[in-house]
């Protein structure tokens, strides 16, 4: 009789704990995170530990996913009907997600110490229709960035315009095992390698009445350029086969003269090839100075079970020490107040180099169907590159579809 009213008692103490522990399990909030390089998942699974030690009834499940299949998981996810808490998404998604309801609108969460943290530029591209629908994680705005020595070697001057940047090609292509400039045709933001030259020769990617600008002779003019290079061997031998990535690997090997990117580049030249030796300088310029300014956002999804934990752990990875740690890390140009105020952003050269466009920088258009229309594009130079289309029935063709694909 004893060992049964031991048994029963111990089945119950059991049973308790396991109900205590059930009602005392952690909130989990599942994070998706885009891979900005090598750095990215450590730091988040850094900054989620340091979390985690504060608010032990929260855990952070953090999944690290490169950009050039992020936006296709999210898609996946959704579908699915599993989606993660947050997720790092490019701006240019946001419309969208948030006309789907897919996006949680985060006013009611914001704080006004919180929001007065954020630089106002950065914030504006998050709201939509006067909702703020996610706020800025990274920034940066492109520049051009040459090879000084292959320069030197070649006999020729940085370049202001892009004839200029054609005739110092030629010169560079000369030398051995190098190239004059480095042209991606594949995968993510070969379009945006293609809006550098439209914009700065005085071209959009949308007219005034909302209809593309790819049929423009401005347009016409930046691919030609961009396809004569092709045709004289003073790119890479066929840039369709050449991601943003690849490029950026010829330039750090030392093979390329000139190539075009953005402020993450420079940390992986410092830590990857030390004693190559480079310049930070603004676009060649035909009618107008342009740079791309670029937002990523960090949105809150509308199907969280779990929304409070999840703000919680927003709130706590923009803290300064974090930001300061992402920002200088990745290469980025800072979104929060405080950070911006750092001597770094005012005195390195480099960084100053790519902050110098900001007050001309240019944003892709914030229109439903981005996506759609950027695919567009993209298809439509990779076919002029091959030599499938001429420069002008490519644009013109690219052009009327993405008419339609705007109902115009």
């Amino acid at each position: 009789m004893f060992h049964r009213k031991v048994a029963t008692f111990a089945a119950s103490a059991l049973a308790l704990g396991l109900l205590a522990g059930s009602a005392f399990a952690a909130t989990t909030v599942n994070f998706t995170v885009a891979e900005y390089s090598s750095k990215t998942g450590p730091f988040y699974k850094e900054v989620a530990a340091d979390f985690e030690k504060a608010n032990p009834d929260i855990k952070i499940n953090i999944e690290v996913v490169p950009w050039d299949s992020l936006l296709q998981r999210l898609t996946t996810d959704i579908a699915g009907g599993t989606p993660p808490d947050i997720s790092i998404i490019g701006t240019r998604w946001l419309l969208d997600f948030a006309s789907q309801g897919v996006a949680e609108p985060i006013d009611s969460y914001l704080t006004p110490e919180f929001k007065g943290a954020f630089i106002d530029t950065f914030m504006k591209p998050g709201i939509i229709k006067g909702k703020t629908m996610g706020l800025p994680v990274a920034a940066s705005a492109r520049a051009m960035v040459i090879n000084t020595d292959l320069y030197e070697k070649a006999g020729v001057k940085p370049p202001k315009t892009w004839e200029e940047l054609y005739q110092a090609s030629q010169k560079i292509a000369k030398l051995p095992d190098t190239f004059g400039f480095g042209l991606q045709g594949k995968e993510i933001e070969t379009d945006a390698y293609f809006y550098y030259a439209l914009w700065t020769y005085g071209g959009d990617i949308l007219r005034a009445d909302g209809k593309s600008g790819l049929d423009s002779p401005e347009a016409l003019a930046a691919v030609s350029l961009y396809k004569k290079m092709i045709d004289e061997g003073l790119t890479q031998p066929s840039p369709t086969n050449y991601s943003r990535e690849d490029v950026f690997n010829l330039f750090k090997q030392g093979k390329v003269g000139t190539i075009f990117t953005f402020p993450m580049l420079i940390p992986q030249i410092k830590a990857e090839a030390p004693n190559l030796h480079y310049a930070v300088l603004p676009f060649p310029v035909e009618k107008t100075e342009a740079t791309y300014g670029v937002t990523d956002t960090l949105m809150l999804f509308s199907s969280s079970k779990v929304k409070k934990a999840a703000w919680k752990f927003i709130e706590f990875t923009y803290q300064d020490k974090y930001r300061k740690q992402f920002d200088l890390g990745e290469g980025f140009l800072p979104v929060t107040k405080n950070i911006a105020a750092l001597d770094y952003f005012k005195t390195d050269k480099d960084i100053a180099g790519f902050a110098a466009g900001l007050p001309y920088a240019k944003f892709a258009p914030v229109i439903a169907n981005w996506e759609e229309i950027a695919d567009t594009t993209v298809r439509a130079l990779q076919q002029i590159y091959l030599g499938q289309v001429s420069p002008a029935d490519g644009l013109k063709a690219a052009a009327k579809k993405i008419n339609e694909i705007r109902g115009l």
